[in-house]
């Protein structure tokens, strides 16, 4: 659908032509012209609706981000009009209680990165930094994320690029919002969130990478202004995007959660504190997870934010604590099959003025598994381990010829792995790399094993053998290191 807007004085008449283009090969995939003549009054718009078939469309999928190339033009044999957008053909749906992608259930993992912490940069961000933290997320094999507002165009292009799925979000915040309100929300909180959110759709909707909106975040969906702010939004965003699926964060749903208006949308999202931000333990957790299933038995669950902050006295900073919480936490998700999804929140130390470490730039929240500056704690390395979609990699040396077997997950994150390989790498005296091997892994659904063989041809004992499980788009999904 093309919107044509007409700011001349004069009424335009003329002819729309398209050409899809592969992005990998540059060759025309289809072409084609609107059969009917576009007229456009002078001050007015027009909305034009192609009906396009694209026989063979590659589809794209975060492990495959095949995309193609839209260029559109209208002319009056005078004057020439051209747009141009990149998009993905692919779906994502929500079936039998289960995300589908392209039609095979998917169960996903993640992290939010929060924009603008690097007090070098704040929200200016350059190219670089954009693509460092994002190779980032790739190496921690994030291939699900929310973020809390609009993005960056920069950073849809590279999710769009290189394969992460994201719901975007309204940044409509807190249950101190709807505050003194009436059973309706104040008109002009009202018009903003709709007209935010219909600058969202407008602007992004194009992207591949954005599989939901984002309606709100702990809002207390059971407060009746709330509620009603929230499902007038949805309500918009089926109106103006009907396919695509819309959720809101909620952090109400501990009691009563039949009466939050979560349950109005396409799957449920929960923000889980136990233990820091909420009392309780892993039992409440687990709990608590029974009884929204209970509520919502034909829903996907979404753990929408999980993890730990150092943001009270009682919780001093201590890497060991958000290594426990994501260790014991995922634990409970793994156990639920109606899980299907979880975000760990979050991936680095952010800038905020509600923060309670730091002064002037530094003032921050100290919640990530790196700092502002990108600098790794330990629980980088055990969040990378956690979101893996690799559950094992089982290793028996014989004389250099490394019999190797490999187990997919069958819990979060659980998707069909295709186009990987396994790839060693073999370290000799002094550390020293000298020699890699590589085989092609084949099609690998969840819970399910591969058998494979590296032989090197090295008569030295190795001090160690790097062993790595590479994904289609060339990040790792996974690594081990032998020793003899």
């Amino acid at each position: 659908m093309a919107h044509c807007r007409n700011t001349g004085a004069a009424a335009f008449g003329g002819t729309a032509a398209y050409r899809i283009i592969d992005d990998d090969t540059g060759l025309t995939a289809q072409a084609g012209t609107h059969a009917t003549k576009l007229i456009v009054k002078p001050a007015a718009s027009e909305l034009l609706t192609l009906r396009i078939e694209l026989p063979g469309a590659k589809l794209w999928h975060f492990d495959s981000p095949h995309l193609y190339r839209l260029e559109f033009r209208i002319t009056d044999g005078r004057q020439d009009h051209q747009f141009e957008t990149t998009f993905g053909v692919r779906s994502f749906e929500v079936q039998d209680g289960k995300f589908h992608l392209n039609g095979e259930p998917v169960r996903l993992m993640g992290v939010e990165r929060l924009a603008g912490s690097n007090p070098q940069f704040g929200m200016a961000e350059t190219d670089a930094w954009i693509a460092r933290d994002h190779d980032d997320l790739k190496k921690l094999n994030c291939v699900f994320t929310r973020v809390h507002w609009p993005q960056d165009k920069r950073v849809l292009d590279y999710c769009d690029r290189h394969g992460i799925l994201m719901q975007l979000e309204v940044p409509a915040w807190g249950p101190d919002t709807f505050k003194g309100m009436t059973a309706q929300p104040d008109s002009d909180i009202m018009e903003n969130g709709l007209e935010q959110l219909r600058e969202m759709i407008q602007s992004d909707g194009n992207h591949p990478s954005v599989v939901a909106w984002g309606l709100c975040n702990e809002i207390d969906g059971q407060n009746p202004p709330a509620h009603e702010f929230a499902k007038r939004l949805l309500e918009e965003a089926k109106r103006l995007d009907p396919r695509r699926l819309c959720s809101y964060a909620s952090h109400s749903l501990r009691e009563t959660p039949e009466k939050d208006v979560a349950g109005l949308m396409d799957f449920i999202e929960a923000n889980e504190y136990f233990s820091t931000w909420h009392s309780g333990n892993i039992h409440d957790l687990d709990k608590h997870l029974d009884s929204l299933h209970a509520v919502f038995p034909g829903k996907p669950i979404v753990i929408s934010e999980y993890g730990y902050c150092a943001c009270t006295p009682d919780r001093p900073e201590g890497d060991s604590h958000r290594i426990d919480i994501l260790r014991t936490h995922d634990e409970v998700f793994r156990s639920k099959a109606f899980v299907s999804g979880a975000i760990f929140f979050c991936y680095n130390d952010y800038r905020t003025h509600v923060g309670d470490r730091g002064t002037g730039a530094l003032q921050q929240r100290v919640h990530g598994v790196v700092d502002l500056y990108g600098a790794r704690k330990p629980s980088y390395d055990v969040l990378r381990h956690e979101l893996s979609p690799i559950e094992s990699l089982t290793i028996e040396n014989r004389l250099n010829s490394f019999h190797l077997l490999l187990k997919s997950r069958t819990t979060v994150p659980a998707y069909t792995l295709r186009g990987y390989k396994l790839r060693g790498v073999f370290y000799g005296q002094g550390d020293i790399p000298v020699e890699v091997q590589e085989a092609s892994l084949p099609e690998l659904p969840p819970g399910q094993t591969a058998v494979t063989n590296l032989t090197f041809a090295q008569s030295e004992v190795p001090r160690c053998v790097r062993f790595e499980v590479i994904r289609h788009t060339s990040f790792p999904a996974f690594s081990m290191e032998w020793n003899p």
